[in-house]
């Protein structure tokens, strides 16, 4: 398989830009008739230009090749579904798009989670958003479905940054039923917190301890110790 195509077919589909996807996923498919990772991203380009019916059929290709393929299943039953036409996600996000900086990114758990059949439908790499309350920040998806919500100390936190103008893109990392995380990046830090992180490093308190075999061995040697010669 062309690694350099690959790249492209899914560098297409992370832009939402769906027809080149399709057809740099086609050149791929002369080569590799049988490159399941190909024919999903195929299908998913056919779901979001709405022809279901060649997504569906792309999908149970997938699966006859690979029983298995997670991928393929999910899709296959948003497509029973009839789920399309949502917003541009990726179906395969680049390793770029989670890559973790100190201070600026951070994955986060997301607790009372949503209704699950919604969450059925959502993919890893699927941008969302958040929806700030008086108190709390909740997790929602781009037309403005309830995910979850953010924990108290973060939704806090980032309430206090975002009000003084920092802004944070925010994509899904889990979409377990009942394990759902996101992956929060700063896009933009305000000058007057230059030197402040987004995120600062966790602290890990250290406790003081000596085992006891350890202290009864130094009791030992003291008591020991050879008499100093006059």
């Amino acid at each position: 398989m062309d690694i350099d195509l690959a790249q492209k077919a899914v560098a297409a589909a992370l832009s939402g830009n769906w027809k080149q996807a399709v057809k740099l996923n086609r050149e791929i498919l002369k080569e590799t008739p049988k490159e399941v990772d190909a024919l999903n991203r195929l299908a998913r380009a056919h779901a979001e230009l709405g022809n279901l019916k060649k997504a569906k059929a792309l999908t149970e290709k997938v699966l006859r090749l690979d029983p298995f393929n997670s991928i393929a299943q999910r899709a296959l039953k948003k497509y029973k579904g009839g789920a399309s036409g949502r917003s541009p996600a990726p179906l395969a996000p680049a390793a770029e798009a989670f890559l973790e900086e100190p201070g600026k990114t951070k994955i986060a758990t997301l607790l009372y989670l949503g209704d699950a059949g919604l969450i059925s439908k959502l993919d890893c790499g699927d941008e969302v958003k958040f929806a700030i309350g008086s108190h709390r920040i909740s997790v929602i998806t781009l037309d403005g479905k309830y995910i979850g919500r953010l924990t108290d100390d973060l939704s806090a936190r980032l309430r206090r940054l975002m009000k003084e103008g920092n802004v944070y893109k925010v994509l899904l990392k889990s979409t377990e039923p009942e394990d759902v995380s996101v992956f929060i990046r700063e896009v933009k830090r305000v000058e007057k917190l230059t030197n402040v992180p987004s995120f600062p490093p966790e602290k890990v308190e250290y406790v003081s301890f000596t085992p006891p075999e350890l202290v009864s061995k130094k009791e030992d040697l003291v008591m020991e110790a050879p008499e100093e010669e006059i």
